[in-house]
């Protein structure tokens, strides 16, 4: 949804921006503050609820696409194994993680509940309430499109509904079999919340960021790629159905760009047409967002400096409605930015990287979430190449 001014790729190269560390840089310090002010705050829970004190000290932590099977994804053949090992965790190390993440006491948050525009338009931190006990945290996925580079190499091929509308995934075994059922974040974290539903807040779950330059959600639903075809027109039927059913059911969604571009290095021209796409061909199908993930963690402002709209790529995305920024950085544990007209937040990379560095000691901000030792897949080789 747009504002107006007034009121306010190969998988290695692909994958490798959404993990790497980005503005703001390590060495700049973490900004925080008290939540205070007019705020409007979503929904509470009712219950024994105690106020978090700082909304700038809330970790995110991200994910891509899990590996199913790690004997195919991590073959030494396999010309992607890599990027693989790099930055996906399995299946197996990610429930282990939401089990320890659990037993820690952290519960799923939406950013929306950081900070929101007052009745004036002003961004301002909202009172947020939990449990006593329970530490905000907030999820997201990178990439959910179940591209070439996946499907076939152990992962699921998308998501899809079954005969009662539950949100799953469709699987392909080494021997061909194909199944349905939960082989990815979001049906894997489904079912954790509802085996644990003190573990989302409210009902929130996470944020997918999505391209569209392969399609969404595993569904070639792109009319710029693959033309305004009747084909096209039902894959993205298929695709707005699963989204529809993911966030009645506590997820949201977010632009990843429409090509996975760079959004701090692009001209602003380039920006705006990659943008424009990008709502043209998601846009439909996952609904308006205020969020944008930036591909390869590239933000658009460098260090502590905040958004102004004298940035004309922040003055053009925020025109767009987007409110919430979301780049990279897991050399500490929390990153949260608030200015009138936008939060920025760093996010934690879990995948293979920071596992394997966590592993050796040299990654200390994981052992904040869970016991890398403890979740570590058997079937990972180590240590991870580039970690």
């Amino acid at each position: 949804m747009k504002r107006s001014a007034v009121g306010s790729l190969a998988l290695l190269v692909a994958l490798a921006g959404c993990g790497a560390p980005a503005a703001p840089a390590a060495s700049d310090p973490a900004p925080t503050g008290a939540p205070g002010g007019a705020s409007v705050a979503p929904a509470v829970p009712a219950g024994d609820l105690v106020r978090w004190p700082d909304n700038a000290t809330v970790s995110h932590i991200f994910y891509h696409p899990l590996v199913v099977d790690p004997k195919r994804a991590f073959a030494a053949d396999n010309p992607d194994r890599t990027g693989f090992l790099q930055y996906m965790v399995t299946i197996d190390e990610f429930k282990a993680q939401l089990v320890q993440l659990h037993d820690r006491g952290y519960v799923l948050v939406h950013p929306q509940r950081l900070a929101a525009r007052d009745a004036a338009g002003v961004m301002r931190w909202t009172p947020l309430f939990l449990p006593a006990g329970k530490k905000p945290l907030v999820l997201s996925i990178d990439d959910v499109s179940y591209n070439k580079n996946t499907v076939g190499n152990g992962f699921a091929s998308n998501l899809t509904l079954d005969a009662a509308g539950k949100v799953t995934n469709t699987y392909t075994d080494a021997a061909g079999a194909t199944t349905t059922g939960s082989y990815d974040v979001s049906t894997v974290l489904d079912d954790f919340v509802a085996a644990h539903p003190d573990f989302s807040l409210g009902g929130d779950k996470g944020t997918i960021a999505l391209t569209a330059y392969e399609g969404v959600l595993g569904y070639k639903s792109s009319p710029s790629v693959h033309g305004d075809t009747a084909e096209t027109r039902a894959q993205a039927a298929q695709a707005k159905a699963v989204a529809d059913a993911l966030k009645a059911t506590g997820w949201k969604f977010a632009s990843h760009s429409f090509g996975h571009r760079d959004y701090g290095s692009l001209s602003l021209a380039a920006l705006k047409r990659d943008d424009e796409r990008w709502h043209a061909d998601a846009g439909p199908i996952v609904g308006a967002t205020d969020m944008i993930v930036y591909a390869y963690g590239a933000d658009i402002e460098t260090g502590n400096r905040g958004y102004a709209r004298s940035n004309a790529k922040f003055a053009y995305l925020s025109d767009q409605g987007f409110d919430y920024f979301f780049n990279v950085d897991a050399s500490v544990p929390h990153w949260v930015q608030l200015r009138p007209d936008s939060v920025r937040m760093g996010r934690i990379n879990i995948d293979g990287i920071t596992l394997s560095r966590a592993l050796e000691g040299r990654q200390d901000v994981l052992p904040l979430f869970f016991d890398a030792k403890a979740v570590v897949d058997p079937l990972r080789p180590l240590p991870t190449p580039g970690a």
